[in-house]
């Protein structure tokens, strides 16, 4: 599988983040994407082929191996890492957005297109709550799917073809272990990462719409909008 794009797409959005945003994209292009390119993917090599059973029931292996792991891990994790980084493209394509309004209108209507202002910041709010959602729902589903996250020395089946309850063996099941929870540590990582730039976006944008009502004293100003003068480029 080539990773190119996921690896020229972070660092173009490496260019747009704050500073909390360009850790989290440090975190997963070294520790996770890195990570998974090297070593993991050579870990779970022919994994089904060296998935054994105590007994040669033609068909037994390939049922039960089917059953513990519906879903590669590694193929799991792979589209995790797809996943939680493609949000980003939001923000990208956005600044895209803008160099292209300014191309048509011939004028310069913003006054940086990667200022993260007016509609940007509605946009790079919406991808960290996506890539959070995503984060927390793969946790869940690799939890669920696998029992855990951890790889068993034993799997007892009784599923058919196989005459009888019989004892199957992962290749490799410490090395997987390990790997995986590397993973899991790098995904809780960059979810606390996520939550902490997503309450920082919003802290901010709060402190500095009051602070622009205080100073003007006005009654009428709300703390809703974006803290811009470009509002109004949200809806075009």
């Amino acid at each position: 599988m080539s990773w190119i794009f996921l690896r020229d797409l972070l660092s173009g959005v490496n260019k747009h983040s704050t500073g909390i945003g360009r850790i989290w994209l440090a975190v997963v292009f070294i520790f996770r994407l890195l990570v998974y390119m090297v070593a993991a993917e050579h870990v779970w090599k022919d994994e089904q082929k060296e998935f054994e059973c105590n007994i040669r029931q033609p068909g037994c292996e390939n049922v039960c191996f089917d059953y513990f792991f519906p879903i590669s891990q590694v193929r799991l994790w792979a589209l995790q890492l797809i996943m939680v980084s493609t949000p980003s493209l939001l923000v990208v394509l956005h600044v895209a957005y803008r160099e292209g309004r300014e191309k048509r209108h011939r004028k310069k209507l913003y006054v940086s297109l990667g200022t993260m202002d007016g509609g940007l910041w509605y946009t790079y709010l919406i991808s960290l709550i996506v890539k959070l959602g995503f984060e927390i729902g793969f946790l869940v589903l690799f939890y669920k799917l696998y029992d855990g996250f951890s790889v068993p020395y034993l799997m007892k089946c009784d599923l058919k073809p196989c005459p009888n309850t019989v004892d199957c063996f992962m290749s490799r099941p410490t090395e997987k272990t390990i790997f995986i929870l590397f993973m899991v540590v790098t995904s809780c990582l960059c979810i606390v990462l996520n939550f902490t730039e997503l309450s920082f976006l919003i802290l901010k944008c709060l402190l500095k719409c009051c602070l622009q009502k205080y100073s003007l004293k006005d009654p009428s100003s709300q703390c809703v909008s974006a803290p811009t003068s470009d509002m109004l480029n949200v809806v075009r």
